[in-house]
């Protein structure tokens, strides 16, 4: 299955990006803990250019939390400060204005020393859909301002939001590109619910999953549904198939004849997954 999704929203939001540059003293560039480099677009490089910008690793709390550590320090060591966060529960966000001022730290004495006061910091917010952006913005303004859903594409235009008096967020619609050159990074997008559903083929999304929690995360995956002892082979496609089927009977996704209902089973496993039931997990390690 060939996964591709880029509708033309986005095309006019990476150019009203380019437009608004010039009035941006910082990017915030959401990722998604469990896999910061898939959720990474590689476009933003060209398109923030020089500016300063700090990563969030958002959704941690659905990460393993070593293997965010290591993506941190992978981060920090290719020159960019990265934090985790958990927009929902708070965690980190009240340090985001803490580093923006850090990041900005030369810029804000320099006014200062020519006897200005520093007007606030303006941010702009980007990254691929379903990542949490509108969530963030809601938890730093207090309020509900964004529009958020638990599904990609809900933000469609641009608009700047006041944070307090020390910072302004120019909220953005998420972006992806136009061709995934490497299909694991659109499954794994597909699997954390980045590219809308009726574009897919939910048990092909649901076989990479399994296929994957199985051999990265057996037991978590095995305690959740019952399925008993670890196969010895996840390269043979039945055995993935059973596992479906396993937990097909266990959601109780039955039709005539006992058959398991295969579309039914993925798309509740998918739900689960996303939720956190299944337990933490990262869908990419460091290299």
């Amino acid at each position: 299955m060939t996964i591709q999704w880029f509708p033309g929203h986005m095309t006019r939001a990476r150019r009203q990006i380019e437009a608004k540059l010039g009035l941006i003293d910082l990017a915030i560039e959401l990722l998604d803990a469990r896999l910061p480099l898939s959720s990474r677009n590689p476009m933003i490089g060209d398109i923030l250019k020089d500016k300063p910008r700090l990563i969030l690793l958002n959704k941690s709390d659905l990460a393993d939390p070593e293997v965010t550590k290591r993506w941190i320090e992978y981060f920090r060591e290719e020159g960019h400060l990265a934090i985790e966060t958990d927009t929902p529960g708070g965690r980190g966000v009240k340090d985001i204005s803490v580093y923006a001022k850090e990041l900005l730290k030369e810029k804000i004495e320099r006014q200062i020393s020519k006897g200005m006061n520093p007007r606030a910091i303006r941010a702009l917010i980007v990254g691929i859909p379903n990542v949490g952006k509108s969530t963030l913005i809601n938890k730093l303004a207090g309020k509900s301002i964004a529009e958020t859903g638990d599904r990609p594409g809900v933000t469609k235009g641009q608009q700047w939001i006041k944070i307090g008096k020390e910072m302004e967020l120019l909220d953005t619609p998420g972006i992806l590109w136009p061709k995934f050159e490497d299909q694991n990074v659109g499954m794994k997008l597909a699997v954390t619910g980045a590219i809308k559903e009726d574009v897919l083929n939910v048990e092909d999304v649901t076989f990479f999953a399994i296929k994957y929690c199985a051999e990265h995360y057996w037991q978590t995956l095995s305690d959740r549904y019952e399925l008993g002892e670890r196969p010895t082979v996840f390269d043979d496609a039945d055995e993935i198939v059973k596992i479906m089927e396993q937990i097909g009977r266990k959601r109780g996704c039955l039709m005539s004849g006992g058959r398991v209902d295969l579309t039914k089973a993925s798309i509740l496993f998918l739900r689960d997954l996303r939720a956190g039931k299944m337990g933490r997990f990262s869908l990419e390690e460091p290299f």
